[in-house]
C-alpha cells in the first residue's frame, strides 16, 4: 500500500499454481461457472443508477454465487485502532507494541505476487505467536493491479478480456496461503487495488470484473472478501457497481484517505446503506514512524470496524 518497495514473492506464486487448484476450490459448489465464466443479468442493466458526477457507467456483471451458508461461517470483528507495515515486524517488536501502543490490529501481506517487501518472518509460527499476544489479523493480497495503473514497482496489470478469471485465480492462491499460515475458514482477505486514474470505463469494468471473480471463489472456498483502495478510484467503482446491481461485492471495504480521521463514516464516499454493518476499515494515515515501548516502526495508520482473521 506504500508504493516504495520492490516487487517481491513469498510462498505460493501465481506461477506456482495450477488451474486445477482453482477448479478444485469451486468443485464443492455445481451452481458455480468455470473461473472467467461471465454472466450479465438483463434486469441489473435495467436498473443501473446515474454514476456519481466524473465517474464512468459501468454495465453491471453478476456472477452465480455459492450454496454456502456464509452466515454459518466463523466471523471476527474487531472495533478499534490498528496499523499495517510493508513487512511483518519482529515478535519483540509486536510484543512491544502490544503493551504500550494503542493498536489491537495489524495488517499482514500474506499473499500476491506484488507485495511491496520481502516477508522472512511471516510464518505460521509467527502468526500463531502474534495472536496469543492478543492481535488481530488483516490478511492483505498485493497482484494484479488496474490496467490504467500508473506503477512503476508493480507492474503486473489485469487482463480486461480476463478479469473475472484472474480475479479467481489470484482468490484461490490467496486462500492456500491463509491455510499455510493458520488462518482457517471465516477469515476476510482484503484485495489490495492500488490508486489509479478515474474515467477510464475500460480500466474501471476491469477492476469491477476482477474484484466480483476475486469474492465468487472466496466466497465458494468459506473465506470472506475484503478490498482495499483509494476513495477516488476503486472504492468509487465498486460504489457505482454495486448501486448497478453487480454481484458478487466484497464484505468488507478498507478504503484510503489520508486526512488524520480516524472514524469508519466513509467520507461521503461510501453511502450509508452500503458496507454499513461493521464492514469498514479506514487507513487514514500513511507511511509515518513511531515509536512505543522503545520500539521505532515505519507504520500506516487504520482505525477499524470490520472483519479480522479467525484462526483454525
Amino acid at each position: 500500500m506504500t508504493g516504495q518497495y520492490q516487487r517481491t514473492v513469498r510462498y505460493l506464486g501465481p506461477a506456482a499454481l495450477s488451474a486445477a487448484s482453482l477448479v478444485l476450490l469451486l468443485a464443492t459448489d455445481r451452481n458455480l461457472p468455470l473461473p472467467g465464466e461471465r454472466v450479465v443479468d438483463a434486469q441489473a442493466v435495467a436498473a443501473v443508477t446515474r454514476p456519481a458526477k466524473g465517474r464512468p457507467s459501468v454495465p453491471p456483471t453478476v456472477l452465480p454465487e455459492s450454496t454456502h451458508r456464509r452466515e454459518e461461517l466463523p466471523k471476527r470483528h474487531f472495533v478499534g485502532a490498528g496499523f499495517d507495515a510493508c513487512t511483518a515486524p519482529p515478535l519483540e517488536s509486536m510484543q512491544a507494541w502490544r503493551t504500550a501502543s494503542p493498536y489491537g490490529a495489524v495488517g499482514i501481506y500474506t499473499s500476491g505476487g506484488q507485495r511491496g517487501c520481502d516477508q522472512p518472518r511471516l510464518t505460521a509460527d509467527w502468526v500463531s505467536r502474534v495472536r496469543a499476544m492478543g492481535w488481530e489479523l488483516v490478511p492483505t493480497h498485493v497482484g494484479l493491479q488496474a490496467p490504467c495503473a500508473k506503477l512503476r514497482n508493480k507492474p503486473q496489470r489485469i487482463d480486461p478480456a480476463r478479469a473475472v478469471q484472474q480475479g479467481g485465480e489470484e482468490a484461490a492462491e490467496a486462500v492456500l496461503n491463509l491455510q499455510a499460515l493458520g488462518l482457517g475458514q471465516g477469515s476476510p482477505v482484503y484485495l489490495d487495488m492500488e490508486a489509479y486514474p478515474p474515467g477510464d470505463q475500460t480500466c474501471s469494468q476491469a477492476v469491477v470484473d476482477f474484484t466480483l471473480g476475486w469474492t465468487q471463489t472466496l466466497h465458494a472456498a468459506g473465506y470472506h472478501s475484503g478490498f482495499y483502495s483509494s476513495v477516488d478510484s476503486g472504492v468509487a467503482d465498486l460504489v457505482v457497481a454495486a448501486r448497478a446491481g453487480s454481484s458478487p461485492v466484497p464484505d468488507v471495504i478498507w478504503y484510503a484517505r489520508w486526512d488524520g480521521r480516524a472514524v469508519t463514516d466513509g467520507l461521503g464516499a461510501l453511502p450509508d446503506d452500503l458496507w454499513a454493518r461493521r464492514q469498514r476499515i479506514h487507513q487514514y494515515r500513511g507511511g509515518a514512524d513511531e515509536t512505543y515501548g522503545g520500539v521505532t516502526l515505519n507504520v500506516d495508520r487504520d482505525q477499524l470496524d470490520g472483519l479480522v482473521a479467525v484462526g483454525r
